[in-house]
C-alpha cells in the first residue's frame, strides 16, 4: 500500500556544530540558540501535516527524549554515509527497503522555516504525475527532495553545498528521463543576514 513518509534531516543540538556559518558572526551560543528555534519551526510544520510517517535521521545519535518523540508515527535513526548525498539515499533506501516500492517518500532538513504545510502537500502531489519533486533553495541547493521510487543516479556526480547543488541534480534527471516537478523557490538559514531577514519578514 502506497504511504506518504517525511525523512527530516536534523543535527544533533551540540554547541560548537551546527549552523557554523552563523557562529562566525554571532559566536557558538547565539548559533545554537537559532538552530534549536529551526528545529522547532520544523517540528511545528510536520506536526501539523497529516497522514504521513515522520523518519527522523539525527546526525550523530538518537536522542531518547525530545519533543519528537510526541509525533505520532515517528521512526528514529541515525544518519550514515561520508557526505550528504551517500546519507540522503541511505535514508531513501532505508524507507523503501521498509515499507516497498511506490511509496511518496519527501526529504527536509531544518533549515528552511518559509517552508508551510501547503508547500509538502504540493510535493506529495506533484509526485502523482513525476518520479521526484524538489524544492529549489534561492541559494542554488535544494530545501526539499521527494521520490516516489529510488533513483540513486539523483544523487550522483553532485558538489554538495555549492549554488549548483539544483542545476547539477536536474541535470542527472535530465540524463535518465526521470521526470521532475519543482515548487516554489524559498530561503534557507545560512548567515546572519538570512536570520535577520527571516526576523523580519515574520
Amino acid at each position: 500500500m502506497s504511504l506518504r513518509h517525511i525523512i527530516v534531516f536534523c543535527k544533533n543540538p551540540i554547541l560548537g556544530q551546527v549552523k557554523t556559518r552563523l557562529a562566525t558572526t554571532l559566536g557558538d551560543q547565539k548559533a545554537l540558540d537559532i538552530y534549536n528555534q529551526l528545529l522547532l519551526l520544523t517540528y511545528a510544520l510536520v506536526d501539523t501535516i497529516e497522514n504521513v510517517h515522520i523518519h527522523l535521521f539525527y546526525s550523530n545519535y538518537i536522542q531518547a527524549s525530545d519533543f519528537w518523540t510526541s509525533v505520532e508515527k515517528c521512526s528514529q535513526y541515525v544518519q550514515t554515509g561520508p557526505d550528504l548525498g551517500e546519507r540522503m539515499a541511505h535514508a531513501f533506501v532505508t524507507v523503501f527497503q521498509q515499507y516497498g516500492r511506490d511509496q511518496k517518500v519527501v526529504i527536509i532538513g531544518t533549515d528552511c522555516p518559509y517552508l508551510t504545510s501547503a508547500d509538502v502537500e504540493n510535493a506529495f502531489d506533484a509526485l502523482n504525475d513525476s518520479d521526484c519533486v524538489i524544492g529549489p533553495s534561492l541559494d542554488g541547493g535544494y530545501y526539499l527532495l521527494g521520490m516516489n521510487n529510488f533513483n540513486p543516479i539523483i544523487f550522483q556526480d553532485i558538489e554538495w553545498s555549492t549554488p549548483r547543488v539544483f542545476a547539477q541534480t536536474t541535470m542527472q534527471c535530465n540524463k535518465l528521463n526521470i521526470s521532475f516537478g519543482t515548487i516554489r523557490p524559498l530561503s534557507d538559514i545560512d548567515t546572519e543576514h538570512d536570520w535577520i531577514e527571516y526576523q523580519s519578514n515574520n
